[in-house]
């Protein structure tokens, strides 16, 4: 991830920052742009056109229209989690609330995404009339996204806009949580009567106190630990902190895993690196090696369900430091005002030492080379050993959720932060408009989707988005005719879990570009597989026919413990 590059605001005759005769909707494309943002995902609708047309006049910023609300949430919320700052602009209520459960998902998972909506002007809500979109009252869409933002604005004074605006930014990157400013359609091109200077962004610093009783006792748990391990959760990648768990992990000789929503978030390849702990889906022995060790770094980790192989995970709290941006707990003592950089940085600057241990064995299919069986039936898991094959670092997995995240966890992410899911807020249908996201953010990283069906139809048809820009993702679309993680998770055969079966693969004809494979057995997806990786001009789509009882290893061993639960 890039971390926002804040630059300074223009400037006068004699050097200060200026706004003066700088529009409200000029300010906020401005300050966008000094955050670092150069693109942004949309639907335009009234509400709105007259702040799309200061974007396309007045900057440099790339509009991506997309299909729906819902899939320009997404991808703007995998495009900060590439870049640091994403973006969405919509329309009032019917784009802003179709945004609700993208930006929900992105305030779950920590993701620093704009919500930019036009509403009603100031001047047409005289004696509260039925205008289109409205519902309740005008106040109703930002009531809503309240509940999903970690900051909020509505632009309907000008004396105080340039200063709000500042205000929902800075919490948006400060905290890696969305935030919304709604525009009222008339204050778009009001210029207010007074200058403003942007205030720096302000400074938070670790109580010196608070901080050096946590580093003792941390430093001392951990140098009288003789089975330390450090588990990386996904708050280091968005606080750029890889670097500095590394130079702990390999200043101390400490192992660390992974958390399932911070996959990739440290490379897979190095030698410290032990896996992923996720409960009852993981391997055994790294679930072993983790929940053996007499004490657990917890480091930027939220512990949800998932990460926890729906609490199949058994760690002690009194074996464990567990350090995030909100709080900091080591055993049952509770930290308070501790940056989590400042705590990381403390660690691996304390010259801390752990005895050497054993490190689990990587999968055997990582080592041994992939010999096709070219009329086998396809799996899923020798779809993923293929495919592990061929990942490189101008790759990025884009997993969506089921059993294309579980089987997808099995792969081994050789550069960091290369994997990107919904792991903690999961929901369906993220993947396809993902990808449109990561690639627009870097056009030289080139998605690896891999998406089941029934997520397919939710949102696949922001395919049509990419072969218009000319993107080349390679889709992986795991077809078993229905919803194959509750087939699992809820024995029987039950209808509701089978959906229509379409010809995915003629899709890039209907599109009017890409290419589409349609394979049933590992030596028609070896040569699909091969073909796709050579063709850079377009998406390609391979649809790949499953039985409807397959699954992957960290589904089987995840349904084995958990059915009779659900």
């Amino acid at each position: 991830m890039n971390t926002p590059n804040i630059q300074a605001s223009p400037t006068s005759t004699d050097g200060q920052p200026t706004t003066a005769g700088m529009t409200i909707g000029s300010y906020l494309i401005h300050r966008l742009q000094e955050y670092g943002l150069r693109d942004m995902f949309g639907i335009p609708g009234d509400y709105i056109l007259t702040f799309y047309g200061q974007v396309e006049d007045q900057s440099k910023i790339n509009m991506v229209g997309c299909t729906r609300e819902d899939c320009a949430g997404f991808a703007a919320d995998a495009y900060a989690r590439v870049k640091g700052l994403g973006a969405v602009c919509v329309t009032y209520c019917v784009g802003g609330l179709s945004l609700c459960n993208s930006i929900a998902g992105a305030y779950a998972e920590k993701s620093p995404v704009v919500v930019i909506s036009g509403s009603p002007g100031m001047s047409e809500r005289h004696n509260n009339p039925l205008l289109h979109h409205k519902v309740r009252d005008f106040r109703t869409q930002f009531e809503v996204f309240q509940k999903l933002c970690i900051a909020g604005t509505e632009l309907n004074d000008p004396s105080t806009a340039f200063a709000e605006i500042d205000r929902v930014l800075e919490a948006i990157t400060r905290f890696k949580r969305p935030g919304i400013i709604e525009f009222p359609r008339d204050m778009v091109n009001v210029v207010p009567r007074f200058t403003h200077t942007p205030a720096p962004p302000s400074s938070i610093t670790s109580d010196p106190n608070s901080l050096s009783e946590a580093l003792a006792e941390a430093t001392r748990r951990i140098s009288s630990a003789k089975k330390p391990v450090i588990i990386a959760g996904v708050e280091i990648h968005r606080f750029s902190l890889q670097d500095e768990v590394l130079k702990l992990a390999e200043g101390a000789s400490i192992p660390f895993a992974a958390t399932m929503l911070g996959k990739s978030v440290i490379s897979e390849i190095h030698p410290l690196y032990v896996g992923l702990y996720e409960g009852a889906m993981g391997r055994e022995e790294v679930t072993r090696f983790v929940e053996e060790s007499d004490c657990v770094l917890l480091l930027g980790a939220f512990m949800t369900d998932i990460n926890l192989g729906i609490y199949t995970a058994n760690l002690d709290p009194s074996r464990c430091i567990d350090a995030t941006s909100e709080t900091l707990r080591i055993s049952h003592h509770h930290y308070q005002n501790v940056l989590l950089g400042d705590f990381i940085r403390g660690l691996a600057t304390s010259g801390l030492k752990a005895p050497k241990r054993t490190l689990p064995a990587r999968p055997s299919s990582i080592d041994r080379p992939f010999a096709v069986s070219p009329n086998a039936p396809l799996r899923i898991e020798r779809v993923m050993e293929r495919l592990n094959l061929s990942l490189d670092e101008n790759m990025a997995v884009v997993a969506d959720v089921g059993d294309s995240l579980f089987a997808a966890t099995e792969l081994t992410i050789q550069k960091r932060t290369k994997f990107i899911s919904p792991a903690y807020y999961t929901s369906m249908g993220f993947a396809i408009p993902a990808s449109l996201g990561v690639q627009t953010a870097d056009r030289n990283l080139r998605p690896v989707v891999i998406v089941g069906d029934g997520a397919f139809q939710m949102t696949g048809m922001e395919l049509s988005t990419m072969v218009k820009r000319r993107y080349n993702p390679i889709i992986l679309l795991m077809d078993n005719k229905g919803y194959g993680t509750e087939r699992f998770l809820h024995e029987g055969e039950h209808a509701y879990n089978d959906i229509h079966p379409w010809a995915y693969h003629r899709l890039p004809e209907v599109l009017g570009g890409g290419t589409g494979y349609e394979v049933r057995t590992e030596g028609q997806f070896d040569a699909a597989l091969t073909s796709a990786l050579a063709d850079l001009s377009g998406p390609s789509l391979i649809q790949i026919h499953l039985s409807a009882d397959d699954a992957s290893r960290p589904l089987r061993r995840l349904a084995e413990k958990l059915s009779q639960r659900v």
